[in-house]
């Protein structure tokens, strides 16, 4: 079993689970194992894990923190029983079956592992159902609003205060299917923040959506390929635009 040729200090990761299995010291035949806690598994060397970790940790860890079922817990907690009755084995000299109970413990993992990625793969694929919509509002409470109306009508919302944050969160982010963008704002307006997302190759295809107290021509932006792809004009009818963005984009409504 790999964790009996492992010295003391050294350990195995389950970056799937964040789990860390580590043998903290070994004394003639006494052996000590450490276990840092859950969340989802695949064997690794310990030095070969940390930037596969880190990125499951900050993509994953609260999601899973919040949704681990009663019965995943039970799992988790038999396996970890698992791992202490197999400690108390190795340091009674039953290496045998200390190897027997190490190696259930690893397939209770395992098992944890496969049910953790489907759940992962299902979490990704929902999400991908849903359109992806930018907002770039420079009033925070009106942003706040309309962004949790958005919300519950089944878009992933971003948020942008001025049309350089908006520009930054574009190169940054997967290219969302909408901005919603509003004229009057500091830094960059609206009027330059269109002219730079048209000229932005990476950004083809974008529809932009005004949102603004403003008429077209105070502003002299055109509705068309070269301008802006729909014009709402403040105060708006929230349902109207999200019919509007589900119509433009080919999605149902929710």
């Amino acid at each position: 079993m790999l964790v009996l040729s492992r010295g003391p200090e050294d350990k195995i990761v389950f970056p799937n689970l964040d789990i860390t299995i580590e043998i903290l010291r070994v004394s003639g035949n006494r052996v000590r194992v450490g276990v840092e806690a859950p969340q989802h598994v695949r064997v690794l060397r310990h030095e070969l894990a940390d930037s596969f970790s880190a990125e499951l940790q900050q993509a994953d860890q609260s999601h899973a923190e919040q949704t681990l079922s009663h019965a995943f817990r039970n799992q988790l907690n038999t396996a970890h029983v698992a791992l202490g009755l197999a400690e108390k084995q190795l340091n009674a000299g039953l290496d045998d079956k200390a190897l027997a109970t190490l190696r259930r413990a690893m397939a209770m993992f395992d098992k944890l592992d496969a049910d953790a990625n489907c759940e992962k793969e299902r979490i990704r694929q929902e999400a991908a159902t849903f359109p992806r919509a930018l907002l770039v509002e420079d009033d925070a409470n009106e942003s706040e609003l309309l962004a949790g109306f958005l919300k519950m009508s089944g878009f992933q919302v971003e948020t942008a205060t001025d049309g350089i944050q908006a520009m930054v969160q574009l190169g940054r982010m997967e290219k969302p299917d909408v901005v919603l963008l509003d004229m009057h704002m500091p830094k960059m307006n609206g009027p330059q923040t269109i002219r730079t997302i048209r000229d932005t190759p990476e950004l083809d295809g974008i529809r932009v959506f005004a949102v603004s107290g403003a008429d077209p021509s105070e502003v002299s932006v055109s509705v068309g390929p070269e301008g802006v792809d729909r014009w709402f004009r403040k105060p708006i009818k929230p349902q109207d635009l999200v019919d509007s963005m589900h119509e433009e984009l080919g999605f149902a409504s929710a």
